[in-house]
């Protein structure tokens, strides 16, 4: 997917920032993280964005039941959909780090069938989900449901959905580059 042509000006933000709002993000962001990532650094230009993100990208990781495995499935898939290259990158160095098989995420990263039919029914399900804007057919539901998920997995997608837009959205407005320790996973459509 094309960036937008001229990417946002604002700067980069740091913990040592003027505004208050902003440093107290940061400083929660980096308690989570360890480190700052780019992408939250231009986030943190609305304090409330970043923090929204923040909140529903954890109460999707700790919450919704799903494996490490299935979580990757999800976060890669949304960002592949999306066309954001930061997040394709980032989804595909923690899912390195879970221990996702390489096989699993090169495959949702060309956007081809997976070798595990479960997840590759929650990433055909989860891309349908975005792709349809969050209509999904009666098929497309079927088709999850039958794979052993719940019509509660499909509110957690759309939390993941909710909390990936923000940081999808955020990348192609700001064209941020990938960070180093992501950049062994560059991706581009």
């Amino acid at each position: 997917m094309a960036h937008t042509e001229r990417p946002l000006s604002l700067p980069a933000r740091t913990e040592a920032d003027p505004d208050p709002a902003v440093a107290a993000a940061l400083a929660t962001a980096k308690a989570q993280t360890g480190t700052i990532p780019n992408m939250y650094a231009r986030m943190a230009n609305v304090p409330g964005l970043l923090e929204t993100y923040l909140s529903g990208y954890s109460a999707f990781r700790k919450d919704s039941g799903f494996t490490p495995a299935e979580q990757e499935t999800v976060l890669l898939t949304i960002s592949r959909v999306n066309g954001c290259t930061y997040c394709v990158a980032a989804h595909s160095t923690l899912a390195d780090m879970s221990k996702v098989p390489s096989e699993i995420t090169d495959a949702i990263r060309e956007g081809k069938p997976l070798p595990d039919t479960r997840l590759d029914a929650l990433s055909a399900f989860t891309a349908a989900f975005v792709e349809t804007r969050g209509l999904p057919t009666t098929a497309q539901m079927d088709a999850f449901l039958a794979a052993g998920y719940t019509e509660t997995d499909i509110l957690h997608i759309l939390l993941a959905v909710s909390a990936k837009t923000i940081s999808n959205y955020t990348n192609h407005l700001f064209h941020t580059p990938v960070d180093e320790m992501l950049a062994h996973r560059a991706w581009e459509e």
